[in-house]
This record gives structure tokens, C-alpha cells and sequence, in this order.
């Protein structure tokens, strides 16, 4: 009887039940590879120690009302605990993150599941930590960087060093885009060893849906109805979709903004909001489950992505594939996805006045939308997958690689 490959994904950023959205974009590649019947996984997602449940205490109180272990999607994920260290965490994360995940390991050993080989995700400090458990259970192991893991925790010396030493002892390095591999060539990291496999979307849970039908589901209106994905955060840019606003309203005054997410900047962002007089025309809507952005999607009629870091920004393809535009800054993999091609347009300066040019420029001329949606099903997840099968069976021993599906 043909064998499934056996990989453990080992990732702080996986989702949870107290955090739904927290990776999505990991459970996302997982699911796909699953569809295959080649693969079983088990998954180790550590999470850090919080006290209090209180919802008082927000992302920390959800981290301690994740349960130690859960069914999700059908998947088998542990959620072991990890201290952060005050002051020395950032040094000290990738031992700490490998010293708490390596009983779940072994649980899963104990338990029948003897893996062939670790998966992990994000350099530092997950890939860091898979290259010390990988060494300590006498495993193979792939990291998949994504971006910020790459493009800026390396412009700190000890984590830079740590995450080149874990990139020549990894078996396989994957990038999620051309820019990020172009990094770790740069270190001489031997190129048999760098794969490109980029992100694809659900083209199923990602289709149009009547665009009238959903502003009117969602009470929304504007001419046009600008939307802005992710976390609150700074790197997401959604300050500069606010900065851009007035300029737009000065040229189309029935243009509305609607932000989708939430995080620490939600204050900010209200301040800013309030201080622009943009009340009537700029929405912060929450959060929202993955499951539900297509409604979002289709009803915008354009996504605006004004991050100052990405790999590879999966809000783009999303909205692509409800045919809606997108209007992004020209950053790491994005211009990978914005192409001519895509009907969308790029920023090359990271500011208000210039999103709003562009934004007005593509507002001119808006793209077909089954011609957007017509790009963004060049982007399966089909050719990811097989890459990974490929990869995954030339790292098995090989007394064993040919006796595999």
C-alpha cells in the first residue's frame, strides 16, 4: 500500500478558533496541498504565554484562549506555549520557540505520526527554530519566507546571522516571490536549493458576486467605493488611503473609503479620520472572515493596497478574482501580480497625493471586471501544489521516494 508523504507545518503563523484570520494565508497553501490525497500533516503552531482571558487585553487574551490543541478543517493542530522574553525576546525567540515545540513533537511521534519531514514558515524566528529541530529529530526541512522575515528582520545583526545559518542548513528555501529568493541568492545560499512558488487564490471562495446586490447587503455606496484590506497596523498603509482622500473627493465627491481590518492603529486611524473631517466618507468596518471578503470584494470597485513591505499580498488575487482592480504600491513581490495584464495600477511613491493620482487615473478608466477576474484565474493553486508534491518526494529518503504517491 502507497504511503502518503508525512510533513509536520511548523508555523507561529497559523490560524486558531480564538484567531481565525491569525495566517490564513498558511492554512490557505495547506488546504490546497491537502486536496492533492498525497500529503498528510499535522500541524505545530506555538503560541506565546499570556495570563488573562480578558477581553480587555485583545490579540493577547486571544492567544491565551487558544486551546493547547484543536481539529481545524480537518487538520490536527497543537498550539504548545512560549514565553516572550521582555527586552531579549527578539535574540532569544528561535531557542525559546524550539524548546517549546519540541514535546509536541515528540507527542506526535508517541502518537504514531513519525514525520518525514518539517515545513515551516516565516524565517525568523519559525525557520530558525525548524533548523534546530530539524537537527535534534534527525528530520529534512523546507522554510517558506514571506516577507517581512526577510525584506526587514535581517536589518538586525543577530537575527541577519541566525536566519543566514538557518538558510544554508534548510533543505529547500521557498519564496513566495522572485524578490524575496533574490535575497537569499544574495547570501550564496546554493541555488538548487531556492524555489519560487508563489501564492494562488481560491478561485471558488474568490468569484464576483452581483456588485449592486452587495452594497446593498452591506449598506455601502460610493463613486467610486474604495476598499483597504489588513491588520491596523503601519505597514498596511491605510493612513495613506486616508491621506489620499481629500484629493479624491476633490475630483469625485461621491468617493467613499472603506477599511477592512482591525489592530493596534484603529485609534490612530479614527484620529486621522476625524482630524480630515472624513467622517461621512471614510468607514472603518472591522474585522471580517476570510470566508466573507468576496462580498466586500465584489461590491468595491477598487482595492487599494499602500503597504511599504510585502512578499506576496494575498488581498490582491482575492480581489482580483472578484474582478475588482487594485491599486498598489510598487513594493518586493507586488509588481509579481499588479501587471498591465492585471487591468490594475501601481503607486511608486508611498504617499497620499500619489495614491490619489493613481487611483484617480484607474477611476478614468476602470477595467473590465470579468477581464480582472479573467487575470487572476491564471493564478490556481494547482502549479504551487505540485511544486511542493515534487520537492517534498526528492527530500524523502531514497529506499522510500519511489514508493510514495
Amino acid at each position: 500500500m502507497i504511503r502518503r508523504i508525512r510533513t509536520l507545518l511548523f508555523s507561529t503563523l497559523y490560524p486558531s478558533s480564538a484567531r481565525p484570520v491569525h495566517g490564513i494565508f498558511v492554512e490557505t497553501r495547506l488546504r490546497e496541498l491537502l486536496r492533492s490525497g498525497e500529503v498528510e500533516t499535522k500541524v505545530v503552531a506555538p503560541v506565546p504565554w499570556f495570563w488573562s482571558t480578558d477581553a480587555r487585553w485583545g490579540d493577547y487574551a486571544a492567544m491565551a484562549r487558544t486551546p493547547t490543541r484543536e481539529q481545524r478543517n480537518g487538520v490536527d493542530v497543537l498550539h504548545p506555549r512560549y514565553p516572550l522574553i521582555p527586552k531579549v525576546g527578539m535574540t532569544t525567540a528561535p531557542l525559546v520557540l524550539a524548546l517549546a515545540a519540541a514535546p509536541a513533537l515528540r507527542r506526535l511521534q508517541r502518537e504514531g505520526f513519525d514525520f518525514d519531514l518539517i515545513d515551516a514558515h516565516y524565517y525568523y524566528p519559525d525557520g530558525v527554530a525548524a533548523a534546530l529541530l530539524a537537527s535534534w529529530f534527525g528530520k529534512p526541512f523546507t522554510v517558506t519566507a514571506r516577507g517581512t522575515d526577510l525584506n526587514l528582520i535581517p536589518n538586525y545583526a543577530l537575527p541577519r546571522a541566525m536566519t543566514r545559518w538557518a538558510a544554508g542548513r534548510a533543505n529547500a528555501s521557498i519564496g513566495v516571490c522572485a524578490a524575496l529568493v533574490d535575497v537569499l541568492r544574495g547570501w550564496d545560499i546554493d541555488p538548487a536549493r531556492l524555489h519560487v512558488m508563489r501564492n494562488g487564490v481560491d478561485l471558488v471562495r474568490f468569484s464576483p458576486l452581483p456588485q449592486p446586490q452587495m452594497r446593498a447587503e452591506l449598506k455601502l455606496g460610493g463613486a467610486p467605493l474604495l476598499l483597504s484590506v489588513g491588520h491596523l497596523i503601519e505597514r498596511k498603509g491605510h493612513h495613506v488611503a486616508i491621506d489620499a482622500m481629500p484629493a479624491i473627493l476633490a475630483q469625485r465627491p461621491g468617493a467613499r473609503l472603506v477599511i477592512v481590518g482591525e489592530g493596534e492603529e484603529r485609534g490612530r486611524l479614527q484620529a486621522q479620520v476625524a482630524s480630515l473631517g472624513l467622517g461621512q466618507q471614510v468607514h472603518l468596518a472591522g474585522a471580517v472572515p476570510n470566508e466573507q471578503m468576496s462580498r466586500w470584494y465584489s461590491a468595491a470597485d477598487a482595492l487599494i493596497l499602500a503597504s511599504s513591505r510585502e512578499g506576496w499580498a494575498n488581498v490582491l488575487l482575492e480581489a482580483m478574482a472578484c474582478g475588482t482592480p487594485v491599486v498598489a504600491t510598487r513594493i518586493w513581490g507586488t509588481p509579481e501580480v499588479v501587471t498591465a495584464e492585471s487591468g490594475g495600477l501601481l503607486v511608486d511613491r508611498r504617499d497620499g497625493p500619489s495614491l490619489a493620482a493613481v487611483v484617480l487615473a484607474l477611476a478614468a478608466a476602470m477595467p473590465d471586471r470579468a477581464r480582472v477576474r479573467s487575470y487572476a484565474e491564471g493564478f490556481s493553486w494547482a502549479q504551487t501544489t505540485q511544486a511542493q508534491l515534487n520537492l517534498f518526494r526528492r527530500l524523502l529518503p531514497a529506499d522510500e521516494g519511489l514508493c510514495r504517491a
